[in-house]
């Protein structure tokens, strides 16, 4: 999958902060996926971010920072390691069972990333997309490297939720 090809299949709901517009996007990833189990199952998943790295496997050491909180926030930071590299991200977006979205980037760092997740009841089902903004001198080098890398993670992402969504 390439990129031009996420742009073209990219969804239109997403709500996406100044900055971070797919269309000038140094790097870009949609992702979708029907999930046999309702939206507010697969949110479950989304939120306890401490316990990714139990079912997916590029994602670790995820930690929320501050006020000891066990799920993920409104304003909630977090620190983790995914695609090997030690990432900050702060929650941008938080609508229950339905949107969120968070800035990812080196800590210390201006956010270069931009990780959004839809959730739409489908029936009983629940459609799962997950779009990323990437911008700046390493999103561009990685889309010169590996272009479908991204998109290639968050397909790994989307089945290891579906699995523990539909799993349990």
């Amino acid at each position: 999958m390439t990129m031009k090809d996420d742009l073209a299949n990219r969804s239109r709901e997403i709500h996406w902060p100044q900055g971070f517009d797919p269309t000038t996007a140094d790097l870009f990833s949609h992702n979708e996926l029907l999930i046999k189990a309702t939206c507010e199952r697969v949110w479950q998943h989304i939120v306890e971010a401490a316990k990714w790295p139990e079912w997916y496997p590029n994602s670790k050491e995820v930690r929320i920072v501050g006020d000891g909180a066990a799920v993920l926030k409104e304003g909630t930071t977090f620190r983790w390691t995914t695609f090997g590299l030690p990432l900050e991200s702060r929650i941008n977006e938080f609508v229950p069972y339905t949107r969120i979205g968070w800035y990812g980037y080196a800590p210390g760092t201006a956010p270069s990333f931009y990780h959004t997740w839809y959730l739409t009841p489908e029936g009983d089902d629940c459609l799962v997309v997950t779009d990323e903004v990437g911008k700046g001198r390493d999103a561009a080098h990685l889309r010169d490297t590996d272009e479908s890398l991204m998109h290639r993670g968050h397909d790994l992402w989307l089945a290891t939720l579906k699995w523990i969504s539909e799993g349990k």
